[in-house]
């Protein structure tokens, strides 16, 4: 039976760090917040939305909402973004995508400060992990992955780490993240070719395909380690990810389950990547007053 890496172990361990970066900041009369922009009613949005909210509340952490509507212009909520931008007492911005289609989504997602893109939108944040340099943040699913990882002791030294999937959001940082951890990567997709002998011969997999159960126990074997990024619904209307759990965990030697995994752990990263940007801030402040 494979070790089930349990996310909430992980948010445990993280809530702490956190709780005291946010004494150090009341310390200093700071009070950490969180831009929320949301563009229409989705569901999938709004659960998200929600969740950020109550860790937030958990935390301490202030947050405020910008709800536009689906027909929002281009112009109204560049000029959102710009206006946070601003904003003194906001340090961390999250925009909820894809945007509606009548929108430029880069365009409008570029107009956001890399210092308040807490979950990796812009170019700058993604050059800034190809380049591996501190720039922006990763997006906070990929980081989820990497912290799960750290924190259940696996060293992804000199393993093989295959991921399936290439979005922004997990499959391109979290190989880039994979790969300063000095893992082996293998980046696959939609048009790899034996896609099955490439998971099989992975030591680590992080499944972010986006299709309910598309691995299966034919593309598995014994000590691998399976992060499991999928959020789907199945026939049956229960959520499930990208791995058919119950194949795969008599198999390998440990693994994430959907709900209970990657998902609170997210959360956890966008918190905590608000809290780093106002240390940040205060700090920069307190030197400029020093040189002063």
């Amino acid at each position: 039976m494979a070790q089930i890496l349990l996310g909430k172990e992980v948010t445990a361990s993280l809530n702490e760090e956190i709780e005291e970066k946010v004494k150090t900041l009341k310390e200093h009369q700071v009070m950490p917040k969180l831009g929320i922009i949301r563009i229409g009613e989705k569901q999938d949005d709004i659960a998200y939305e929600r969740n950020a909210v109550k860790r937030c509340e958990k935390l301490s952490v202030a947050y405020e909402k910008f709800l536009l509507p689906e027909d929002v212009t281009e112009e109204m909520v560049i000029d959102t973004i710009q206006k946070l931008n601003k904003a003194e007492d906001i340090h961390g911005v999250l925009v909820f995508r894809p945007l509606p289609s009548h929108l430029d989504e880069e365009k409008i997602l570029n107009t956001l400060d890399v210092e308040k893109d807490v979950d990796g939108i812009t170019n700058l944040s993604m050059a800034g992990i190809f380049a591996g340099k501190e720039m922006g943040y990763a997006p906070c699913t990929a980081s989820a992955c990497i912290r799960l990882l750290d924190h259940y002791g696996i060293d992804c030294t000199g393993k093989k780490a295959v991921i399936v999937g290439r979005s922004l959001v997990v499959g391109k940082p979290v190989s880039m993240m994979l790969l300063k951890k000095n893992a082996t990567i293998t980046v696959c997709h939609t048009k790899t070719k034996n896609i099955k002998q490439e998971v099989q011969a992975a030591d680590i997999v992080v499944a972010a395909a986006g299709s309910a159960g598309f691995i299966k126990k034919e593309h598995l074997r014994t000590g691998q380690v399976v992060i499991d990024v999928g959020i789907n619904v199945n026939e049956e209307g229960n959520l499930c990810g990208d791995v058919a759990f119950d194949e795969a965990e008599p198999i390998v030697d440990a693994i994430t389950p959907v709900p209970g995994g990657v998902g609170g752990v997210t959360t956890s990263i966008l918190v905590e990547h608000v809290v780093n940007a106002a240390l940040l801030k205060m700090k920069a402040s307190e030197n400029s007053i020093t040189n002063m």
